[in-house]
């Protein structure tokens, strides 16, 4: 199996835990590392921030690679109390919240018009499966947008809003792509700054998080993803 690794800011945690297992590959305005899980190929690309640079990293991977699947994995904001430092999760669905269409198509905030709703759905059989294998982790809904949202009380607007529970600059666009694509994708995510929480804590708790969210993605891989 190949297996496309999206990686936004976390790199460093795939540095660390993979060191000198990993053989660049060069391809212009991104790096990409190759590594092998087991019998799988992992290709993990660093796109930096925001959902422009997510959707061109997953579209790199799917069409230069060829991959099966698309993984991403990650550190997120809390929006409620439950989502605390640390606290894991596999993405069921994920909102655009900063996309808005409404004035002239006369329909939700966020909402893509591909889609009744506006959630946009991950791969059901990959959440179950990740479910499966690692019991502890919660099924969430994510608000992705290109904002890092530092202040609680925006925080609860977006909860409020959209019922989501955690928030990140990049789901949006690797969904989006890779369901166009008809290519599976596995969203992790680790909260790193919790609904009182903002960049001081993301900064604290920035490897910490992306290191348990790798460990629990690389277990998920090894089990049968």
């Amino acid at each position: 199996m190949k297996i496309g690794m999206l990686v936004a800011v976390e790199m460093d945690a795939v540095f660390k835990e993979y060191g000198d297992s990993l053989t660049r590959i060069e391809k212009p305005g991104y790096e990409i590392y190759h590594y092998k899980v087991d019998d799988a190929d992992i290709y993990a690309l660093s796109s930096g921030a925001g959902e422009i640079a997510a959707a061109a990293g997953t579209q790199l991977l799917i069409t230069e690679f060829q991959v099966d699947v698309i993984v991403n994995f990650g550190v997120v904001g809390g929006l409620t109390p439950e989502m605390g430092v640390t606290r894991t999760c596999v993405v069921e669905k994920v909102v655009h919240y900063d996309f808005d269409t409404s004035p002239v198509d006369h329909c939700e905030v966020g909402r893509y018009l591909d889609y009744p709703e506006v959630y946009i759905p991950a791969t059901p059989e990959l959440v179950e499966k990740a479910l499966r294998i690692e019991p502890t982790l919660k099924k969430v809904a994510c608000a992705s947008g290109d904002k890092f949202i530092a202040d609680p009380e925006k925080k609860r607007a977006l909860h409020e809003q959209f019922g989501a529970d955690i928030c990140e600059m990049e789901a949006a666009a690797i969904v989006l792509t890779c369901n166009r694509n008809q290519v599976p994708c596995l969203l992790l995510k680790t909260v790193s700054d919790s609904i009182h929480g903002g960049a001081e804590e993301f900064n604290r708790a920035l490897d910490e998080t992306a290191g348990i969210c790798l460990k629990i993605t690389e277990r998920i891989i090894r089990e049968g993803l």
